[in-house]
């Protein structure tokens, strides 16, 4: 019996030409060879199972070969070839850095960088998942790795490239390589199964590819797996029961419910998805990326983008010209926010089944078709649906039919139907007459109930804004109204037109501090500034008001809110035209300044003396 190899092995390219999916950085390494343009050090970073380690070794080979062809590649003939082929070659080192991370494994490694190769030209350090090493151990290896002798070449390769020091970084020529895509991968597995003698689904190919998310090591050892499991027939059918991977089936029977609004059948399909022993989180993040498919292939163009076998592309695409896109960004956003709230969420089960259920209620002629959703459920099932018809179509068709409690009420003219309200809430008048008549104190009228909340009059309210009433208010406005005043007074009275008044400094003053009171918490800053700044009136039949501000930022600031100052100040000063500019001070005029606690220390002083031998007194220091 054979000694057997899996695949990744056996399949390991030898050569730069069959590297899968990395064609521009090995055809960059087949050039610098070809020109003798050799760099002392390498980095190759990327996704774990892409060719970092192969393109490494088939780089060593290949610039040791005696022999080698006209377009960069090893001979794979000469004596340092078939060492190598051999795994017996002493000019490549490999070097586990994620085992050998330590000060004394990079000092053996200098120590080996010093010996000069028997055969061949270069000595090649390999250090694999060189992130690992210590940080004393990256200061070690510098000096070596920056100017090491001529005939030895440093190849590093590393998953985690930020983890590396940028002074590591610096001394190496760096190459990024790339996830796998699905087709390259799909290819590569053909060739396999057909050297193997496999028979194989394109399909199930594609599963096995899309498992392996991106990497061809991956890749290969799932196939090997799924060869041991069908026995070299490779089917779709047994590769997704062998890698318990969804059905594509289960998501276009999902949507095809949906879209005819099958509330039933979607759950009772999910229960048959829970039943295979599938997980709730992955079946609605499979269901969205699902409909981003579906989404996808509206345009022939864009359907290329789906990484799926043809006659999975097909269906695809059929199914797209059902949905509307509209109901498909719905969709969408209700399986994200699901699958966002799922990981939070207790009852897991019902946050998947309400999910579906708004999916298959949502309509794309709804307003707001595409944004998030209100959720609003309506009858779920066959029954209930019919019984709610059935009960909306015995309902009186006349819109304005009323409880008949208040028919009666309804039926009498308006005057009398809604009695006129004082402020305090009692009734002007009932309903048997029509001029109010005083009751006396213990007459039956003080036993009538008080009347019901949906027959009560509103009674009117004032709603306060946020800023402060105007205290130039006139005595008649101030005064409580009067009865018939009130239910003659209509709910929004048109403003009444503003007087035009010559401005006065003390009521613009008064008005501009006022304003300041009312400034949000986000203003502070500038308010603090608003109250050393004083207002000077220029015009006050026009209405112009002018304050000089330190300099020109402050200015720019200022003016923005400008337009807010002037409306605030119209109706209290009573004058339409008010308008306020901000200037920087010309050349002779002082502006005031904010004083700083020293400063407003001294200015008292000098006002008041007394608070000089008054801090003499008790020995009062400023902080």
């Amino acid at each position: 019996m054979s000694e057997y190899i899996v695949s990744a092995r056996k399949y390991r390219p030898m050569t730069f030409d069959s590297v899968v999916g990395q064609g521009a950085i090995a055809t960059t390494l087949k050039n610098a060879i070809k020109a003798n343009k050799l760099a002392h050090a390498y980095l190759f970073c990327g996704p774990r199972g892409v060719g970092k380690t192969t393109c490494a070794r088939i780089f060593a080979k290949t610039i040791n070969c005696l022999q080698p062809h006209a377009d960069g590649e090893a001979c794979n003939e000469c004596e340092s070839c078939q060492a190598f082929n051999e795994q017996r070659s002493l000019n490549i080192h490999e070097l586990d850095a994620a085992s050998n991370n330590s000060v004394d494994d990079i000092r053996n490694l200098i120590e080996q960088v010093r010996i000069p190769p028997q055969i061949g030209k270069y000595k090649v350090f390999i250090i694999d998942e060189v992130h690992m090493l210590s940080t004393a151990a990256f200061n070690a290896f510098l000096k070596t790795l920056e100017e090491p002798p001529a005939h030895a070449i440093f190849i590093l390769a590393t998953t985690e490239k930020h983890k590396i020091l940028p002074t590591i970084l610096s001394r190496c020529q760096i190459y990024d390589f790339q996830r796998m895509s699905v087709e390259n991968m799909v290819k590569h597995l053909s060739y396999v199964a057909e050297k193997e003698g496999y028979t194989c689904e394109p399909a199930a190919l594609n599963v096995i590819a899309q498992k392996a998310d991106g990497g061809m090591r991956d890749a290969l050892s799932i196939f090997d797996q799924v060869v041991s499991y069908t026995g070299g027939n490779i089917t779709y059918q047994r590769v997704i029961e062998n890698l318990n991977v969804l059905d594509y089936d289960y998501y276009f029977r999902l949507v095809d419910f949906m879209l005819e609004k099958k509330i039933s059948e979607s759950l009772l399909l999910y229960n048959e998805i829970l039943g295979k022993g599938f997980e709730g989180g992955p079946f609605i993040s499979g269901l969205a990326s699902h409909l981003r498919d579906v989404l996808v292939c509206h345009d022939p163009q864009t359907a290329s983008l789906l990484e799926v076998s043809d006659d999975i592309r097909q269906r695809y695409v059929e199914q797209a010209q059902r949905c509307k896109p509209q109901w498909l960004y719905r969709a969408i956003r209700l399986c994200n926010d699901c699958d966002q709230a799922y990981r939070t969420s207790r009852n897991k089960r019902l946050q998947v089944e309400l999910t579906l259920i708004e999916c298959a209620q949502a309509t794309d002629d709804e307003p707001g078709a595409g944004r998030r959703p209100a959720h609003i459920l309506k009858p779920i099932f066959s029954l209930l649906a019919a019984a709610a018809k059935e009960t909306a179509s015995h309902a009186p068709q006349d819109k304005g039919a009323t409880h008949p409690a208040t028919s009666a009420q309804s039926a009498q003219p308006k005057s009398s139907a809604q009695p006129a309200t004082v402020p305090n809430g009692s009734p002007l008048g009932s309903s048997s007459s029509s001029s109010p008549a005083p009751s006396p104190a213990g007459s039956p009228m003080g036993k009538i109930p008080p009347i019901p909340s949906a027959t009560a009059p509103k009674r009117p309210t004032l709603k306060m804004g946020r800023l402060a009433p105007s205290i130039h208010r006139s005595s008649a406005t101030a005064a409580t109204p009067s009865a018939a005043a009130v239910a003659e007074t209509p709910a929004e009275a048109p403003a009444a037109p503003l007087e035009n008044r010559d401005l006065d400094t003390t009521e613009v003053l008064l008005q501009w501090q006022s304003f300041i009171n009312t400034m949000p918490k986000e203003e502070t800053a500038l308010a603090q500034r608003m109250k050393i700044m004083q207002p000077t009136i220029t015009d006050a039949h026009a209405g112009s008001i002018e304050v000089l501000v330190e300099n020109i930022e402050i200015a720019g600031m200022m003016t923005q809110i400008a337009p807010r100052i002037a409306a605030f100040m119209r109706t209290p000063l009573q004058h339409a035209g008010i308008s306020i500019t901000f200037h920087i001070p010309a050349q002779g005029q002082e502006v005031v300044k904010p004083r700083n606690k020293r400063e407003q220390l001294l200015h008292f002083c000098d006002l008041n003396s007394s608070l000089i031998s008054l801090g003499k007194s008790f020995k009062l220091e400023l902080s």
